[in-house]
């Protein structure tokens, strides 16, 4: 397995926002002689990567179907992070259990009908 990687302008964006909207609290809170920083750490060191096996309709766009379901091997379900485009700020912890339950359903009804 290969895994290639590289922070989106997009996620590079936000870094910037993220850094000036918490100098701004910091300082509307009294704080003084406030600096940010960014030390441009690699990936999987503090944040939950998204989307590498990502959800979707469309078997060319995207890995899973909406069950967690891989679109080309039908007994293989994905629930952890990489089912998700994108995350918020906060640990996805809960919605990744969730995913999992809703799957694990899925799967007890299909293998039931005989399709797994």
């Amino acid at each position: 397995m290969r895994i290639h990687w590289s922070w989106s302008d997009n996620e590079k964006a936000l870094r910037e926002d993220l850094k000036t909207q918490a100098a701004e609290m910091l300082e509307a809170a009294g704080c003084k002689e406030v600096e940010t920083y960014d030390d441009d750490a690699p990936m999987g060191f503090s944040v939950h990567e998204m989307g590498t096996v990502r959800m979707g309709n469309d078997p060319k766009t995207s890995v899973l179907n909406a069950h967690n379901q891989a679109h080309d091997v039908p007994n293989l379900f994905v629930t952890d992070g990489s089912a998700m485009a994108s995350t918020s700020c906060v640990n996805p912890s809960c919605t990744y259990m969730a995913l999992t339950a809703r799957a694990a359903n899925y799967a007890v009804e299909e293998m039931k009908r005989r399709n797994l």
